[in-house]
């Protein structure tokens, strides 16, 4: 029994840090965006470019990620950055110079690969030395929760709050938020083997499989950055949905929350790379929905597709990490996140520049469809190089045990 709440309270302390730094500190600008561009002054490019900033911190993050292997700078570093994260979101609320926002944003999304990279990775580390099922639904829920946490408070707020008030106030809700997200994590195990006494093998896949699968997730990355930025304010342009954007930011954070598990579920029947394939494909539909469908149940239900699939990708590429290299989890996630975070910084920049171009951003959402497609042959592929390359490993058995 004591193992279960210990388990919980370290999945918990993974669910409060990414409702944190990725709610809090990185997604809170999303619904608060259309009201920094009425009340602060913010342009249409410059709200690109700050989106872009904030995903440089976070590749940056995710560099850092991938060099590092020691379990317990892995932990200073979550720590440190759950502090940033706090400290982010008060400076969105303290000026209107472009430049500091700029600097908050870049430092709010190496907070968030803090979150995501290292503390996911520490956390799964935890999870298989003490031989639990090392699937991360439960604690990828604390992406959703943040997300649709954010765009309620928004909504709310904003009856009453200007935005640098509402900054202020994700700053206290950021405080709060702090306390479990560091007490509720214990200090690394470096040990080599799990609780048990049983030894942790990595198992790499191959090259090809790597390059491909990074390239895989890069157009996931331009699928997922997209819409996660920019729905409110292409909803709120949308015919007859003025203002109502926020509605479809908060269907997205309520379809993430169980989107992970739901996945996880689905994973363990069909294989990952198959439920991978699988969640492509309907976030696809769930990106072109509020244009092509239009209205607003046309927001709603792109919004409910592409909530439920996002999050549950990333899950599933995490995990996939996890099962290659069990006792350097984060180091296949910062490789993997690299690919994801370029596509992040890209992303944003070509939707600003369309948005500037033709006074839409929903350009960029077919932009975003069209390289998820790309992203889905490429898993097809994947699976290919896979089968290969379980049938060259069977040969080489075949031929040891023949020599």
């Amino acid at each position: 029994m004591d193992e279960q709440i210990q388990r919980m309270k370290v999945l918990g302390a993974g669910i409060f840090s990414l409702v944190l730094a990725l709610g809090v500190a990185r997604f809170a600008y999303t619904p608060l965006l259309p009201l920094m561009q009425a009340q602060a002054g913010l342009g249409l490019a410059e709200g690109g470019w700050l989106a872009a900033i904030n995903y440089a911190g976070y590749l940056t993050g995710a560099l850092l990620a991938a060099s590092i292997s020691n379990l317990v700078l892995k932990d200073r570093l979550y720590r440190i950055g759950m502090v940033m994260a706090v400290l982010t979101t008060v400076m969105m609320g303290l000026t209107t110079d472009f430049w500091v926002w700029a600097v908050s944003r870049y430092l709010a999304g190496l907070a968030s690969a803090a979150s995501m990279l290292l503390g996911t990775g520490l956390i799964l580390n935890w999870l298989i030395r003490h031989n639990h099922r090392h699937e991360l639904g439960i604690h990828f829920a604390g992406i959703g929760l943040g997300i649709a946490g954010c765009s309620v408070a928004v909504a709310l707020m904003s009856q009453w709050l200007e935005w640098r008030e509402q900054w202020f106030a994700f700053t206290a809700i950021a405080c709060a938020l702090l306390v479990p997200a560091l007490k509720w994590l214990p200090a690394p195990d470096t040990s080599g083997v799990t609780r048990t006494g049983a030894p942790m093998h990595d198992n790499p896949p191959s090259p090809l499989f790597m390059r491909v699968f990074m390239a895989s997730y890069f157009c996931a990355g331009i699928g997922f950055v997209v819409s996660a930025t920019f729905i409110v304010a292409i909803v709120n342009r949308l015919p007859g949905l003025e203002g109502q954007g926020s509605w479809s930011f908060l269907a997205i954070g309520l379809a993430a929350m169980p989107a992970c598990i739901v996945w996880d579920f689905i994973a363990r029947r069909t294989g990952a790379l198959n439920a991978l394939i699988l969640a492509a494909v309907v976030q696809v539909v769930g990106i072109l929905l509020p244009v092509v469908m239009g209205g607003m149940l046309g927001a709603i239900a792109g919004a409910l597709l592409f909530g439920g699939t996002f999050v549950g990708m990333v899950s599933l590429v995490l995990t996939m990490a996890g099962r290659y290299y069990p006792t350097r989890p984060a180091k296949m996630m910062g490789k993997m996140t690299i690919s994801y975070g370029v596509a992040q910084i890209l992303g944003p920049a070509v939707t600003g520049w369309l948005g500037a171009t033709f006074g839409s951003y929903a350009g960029g959402l077919y932009f975003a469809a069209a390289t998820m497609v790309l992203g889905a042959v490429l898993l097809v592929v994947l699976k290919l190089i896979e089968r290969r390359d379980a049938h060259v490993l069977q040969r080489a058995s075949a031929a040891d045990a023949a020599g």
